[in-house]
């Protein structure tokens, strides 16, 4: 009896709307103008603001009105800001202009922006004159001489008139259609530098909207948004999201686990979403255990590894459902996705089942055959949610996306009867040791649930004799000494020789990318220039 094939495709339902970011936000505005939409969630509870449907719609046509004067429908507009109110704004001002939004990430240093900008040839940029001492109108000015297209620099810090400016536009918003562009995402690098993902509005406001709905959010509920707006993670899951369930959104501007803790007290929020390095600096913060929680019902996370350890702590204490989310920016972003219902065993070691609407498939990466269930393979998916490519790179969309319209994600899986995919990591993560292939998710997971450890990295490093070696990068717990020693025989019990790190550092912090993923590459680069001492 032969095994079934490693394909399956998500529920028809809820099925795929042909709806615009600006018509589902019209929509909530008319079902629900006197609703709270939007509330700051900044440090200072004077300087706190709201904003309710009708009136985020009533802005957001402003703020097109605004972007439609200067810029022509289908040209890019970059926004280089933290999160804020105005950035939203200028989301679904953007999407109602018909102009394409580009998001930068707010650390990028000049060279890289200077790298956006030219490869996105973005015609304006909006941003904040500072951030955390990066001097970015500084930096705008220094490369704007690099993007012949760059005609256009708006400040944050100017909003108002800004906003005044395109009140007297007599220009027509353009008739957008669900399948147009509206956003240009550069990914987020955790193997090299980032490509420009094109999406659509059809897969960001379906994929926010099923995110939702599978996260169990109710209608009106209240949501906290601690992700970053650049990131698809919090301006489609959370912002788009909140839109489709008429939910009030609590925007945290810089995420600071007090902060959001008080936040989550102080509004009753019942959902929200964060990278595991963001839930774990929730955990181990000291007003964590005295700050009232019972309102959360659901949390969700993704982008890396989420130990069992770490989801059943999260679902002991605030009694909320914990859910994974799986996929990437090329997706819009979720393309896998577990239940609240889904077991313990299920939420920590697989991604759940596909997104409605969605289909999945593992096949070998050398030869593009779809395997058997229970093989390891590469993870592709296609559906309405597949960007349209990378942005004026034929040959990357090309390599990424094949003829029958498969993206091929770079992601290691494997599928089991139901549907459910376990991932074993990166293709260009996974070690090879004397021929051997190592994954590291299995050892950063076993890691983690050591006592000494808050958070482990496991990276081949190149090696004369055997090709590449397993390097083990660990931050200690709080008030922890990690002992490698005691590491090595905890690991050796569990695994093969081979498996086991044979090199140890310790650090202080990780190199992260901006939605919160341990950027290997920039671990391996730092080892390689001496910046580790071995432990």
């Amino acid at each position: 009896m032969t095994t079934p094939d490693a394909y399956t495709i998500g529920p028809s339902q809820p099925e795929v709307r042909e709806l615009s970011i600006g018509e589902a936000l019209r929509e909530a505005a008319e079902e629900v103008p006197d609703q709270v939409a939007l509330i700051n969630g900044v440090p200072d509870i004077t300087k706190r603001r709201e904003w309710t449907y009708a009136q985020l719609y009533r802005e957001s046509l402003r703020v097109a009105k605004a972007i439609r004067k200067r810029f022509e429908p289908g040209e890019r507009l970059a926004i280089w800001a933290p999160n804020s109110p105005e950035w939203i704004l200028t989301e679904f001002g953007c999407a109602l202009a018909g102009v394409i939004l580009v998001t930068v990430n707010p650390s990028y240093r000049p060279h890289e922006v200077a790298y956006v900008l030219k490869q996105s040839r973005s015609s304006g940029i909006i941003v904040l004159p500072e951030f955390r001492g990066n001097r970015m109108l500084l930096a705008v000015d220094e490369i704007k001489g690099e993007c012949p297209d760059l005609r256009e620099i708006i400040r944050f810090d100017q909003w108002q008139d800004f906003l005044e400016s395109g009140d007297d536009c007599e220009l027509e918003l353009p008739d957008v259609k669900p399948g147009d562009a509206v956003m240009i995402q550069y990914t987020s690098g955790t193997t090299g530098f980032p490509k420009g993902a094109l999406l659509h509005h059809r897969g960001l406001v379906n994929n926010g909207a099923h995110t939702m709905d599978r996260m169990g959010v109710t209608e009106n509920s209240v949501w906290l948004t601690m992700m970053p707006l650049f990131h698809t993670g919090g301006c489609v899951l959370c912002v788009l999201g909140c839109i489709s369930k008429r939910a009030t959104q609590v925007l945290v501007e810089s995420f600071d686990p007090g902060l959001v803790l008080e936040l989550i007290e102080t509004y009753s929020v019942a959902g929200t979403s964060g990278v595991p390095t963001m839930l774990i600096s929730l955990l181990e913060h000291p007003d964590f255990a005295g700050t009232e929680l019972s309102t959360v019902k659901t949390i969700t996370s993704g982008g890396s590894t989420v130990p069992a350890p770490l989801v059943q702590r999260f679902e002991a204490e605030l009694g909320a459902a914990f859910t994974i989310v799986f996929g990437q920016t090329e997706c819009s972003p979720v393309a896998s996705m577990t239940r609240p219902d889904d077991s313990l065993e299920d939420k920590a070691t697989t991604l759940g089942g596909a997104m409605p609407n969605v289909e999945i498939k593992i096949v070998d990466p050398e030869t593009g055959v779809t395997v058997p269930q229970g093989t390891l393979g590469e993870y592709c998916t296609r559906g309405y949610h597949v960007m349209n490519g990378y942005f004026d790179m034929p040959e990357a969309t090309a390599a990424a996306i094949d003829s029958e319209g498969w993206l091929h994600t770079g992601d290691l899986c494997s599928m089991d009867q139901r549907g459910y995919c376990t991932v074993e990591g990166r293709l260009k993560d996974m070690i090879i040791r004397g021929g051997e292939n190592i994954y590291p998710r299995e050892l950063e997971e076993l890691l983690f649930q050591h006592p000494t450890v808050g958070e482990a990295a496991v990276v081949g490093l190149p090696d004369d004799k055997w090709g590449e070696v397993v390097g083990a990068f660990i931050r200690a717990a709080p008030g922890q000494a990690v002992d490698p020693e005691e590491l090595l025989a905890y690991l050796r019990v569990r695994l093969s020789p081979q498996k086991t790190p044979s090199l140890w550092f310790l650090v202080d912090e990780f190199p992260l990318t901006g939605s919160g993923k341990i950027q290997k590459f920039k671990l391996r680069e730092q080892w390689e220039n001496g910046e580790f001492d071995q432990i």
